[in-house]
């Protein structure tokens, strides 16, 4: 039996860095968009050797594991999904796992990957977790097995696609608000949307640390965050595209008041190209540091926007637009009968 499941990754996390434990309580919002990680298990009897067979198609690795694995080696959150998870104890497995977006660009590619894991694995047991739940567990597995920080939104974003309005009351528990939108404005959006990945990975720094050491839940820097969430929320309910830019803009620069090296050079460059060329808005995805990305907000110009997009490519051959769509689905999951032959090569 072959196990299929995807997990859109997210942009344009404004109120980022409020949804975490040193926070407490925030508001986040942010947009599920294409590409997703794909995850595909494909079942089959015990044959006395390692149960479990990876295949990580982005990095170019397959290697073997045995839950319960304890210590974790090449992909700690891969591998820390199948201790999480009830796993039978019957059957062994072929796991392929892929994204198209590339790792380290800061819109929660390693949340989807998690997400899409979760939900495939939850399909080999009785009964079905809700969404909610497997972004609940991808999360924990995160903090509480390795220990990493790490906010709630990109799980929720995976695991519940489309727009949406996160209301963290006390971490890690919120509420989601998913807006419905008028499929002109949807579209509307999704058209004037660009993703620029810098080229280089995001990695946690020493900066990031500084950040969460000198922050509390009341500090004067988390409110315009805060404030940007609702901000995008009712500039996109109105259509209102220069308020939604506003919003971005003020969430970058708010990133920055946490620390200026939160907006590198890097993203500097191209918010100056896209301010340049008429853009109305641009959002550092993720907490902001070394590499990751760049949302763009450009205007109703197509042409424009597609300058803008050759201008970028053109001052570094780094810059990387990456095409994305919205995606209204979160945590998709099916079943399938297997190929009549496996090319599948075991490690």
């Amino acid at each position: 039996m072959l196990i299929n499941s995807t997990a859109p990754i997210r942009v344009c996390d404004n109120g980022g860095w409020t949804d975490t434990w040193f926070a407490r309580h925030g508001r986040i919002f942010n947009i599920a968009v294409h590409p997703c990680a794909e995850v595909q298990l494909r079942i089959k009897p015990l044959d006395g050797g390692p149960r479990i067979h990876i295949h990580a198609e982005n990095y170019g690795e397959r290697y073997s594991i045995d839950p319960p694995c304890g210590r974790y080696s090449k992909h700690p959150l891969l591998e820390a999904a199948f201790d999480a998870m009830s796993i039978p104890d019957d059957i062994a497995m072929d796991v392929s796992i892929f994204c198209e977006a590339p790792a380290g660009c800061s819109t929660g590619t390693s949340a989807a990957v998690s997400v899409a894991l979760i939900g495939a694995l939850d399909c080999l047991t009785p009964g079905r977790l809700h969404p909610q739940e497997v972004a609940l567990i991808a999360q924990q597995i995160e903090t509480r097995l390795l220990g990493q920080q790490c906010g709630i939104q990109d799980q929720l974003a995976s695991a519940m696609g489309g727009i949406n309005f996160i209301d963290m009351h006390a971490y890690p528990d919120a509420t989601v608000h998913p807006l419905v939108l008028p499929e002109p404005t949807a579209w509307e959006l999704e058209s004037r949307l660009a993703l620029i990945f810098v080229g280089d990975s995001h990695s946690s720094s020493a900066v990031h640390e500084k950040v969460i050491a000198s922050l509390s839940a009341e500090d004067r820097r988390l409110a315009p965050l805060r404030e940007t969430a609702a901000a995008s929320r009712d500039a996109l309910l109105a259509a209102d595209w220069a308020a939604f830019g506003r919003a971005m803009i003020a969430n970058t620069e708010a990133q920055r008041g946490l620390h200026p090296e939160l907006i590198g050079p890097a993203h500097q460059r191209i918010i100056d190209i896209a301010h340049a060329h008429g853009a109305l808005g641009w959002k550092v995805n993720g907490a902001g540091g070394d590499g990751g990305s760049v949302t763009l907000l450009g205007g109703a110009d197509r042409g424009a926007q597609r300058s803008l997009l050759r201008t970028i490519g053109e001052e570094s051959p780094r810059f990387q637009s990456i095409p994305i769509r919205l995606c209204a689905d979160g945590l998709r999951r099916w079943s399938a009968p297997p190929p009549a032959q496996s090319h599948y090569p075991t490690a």
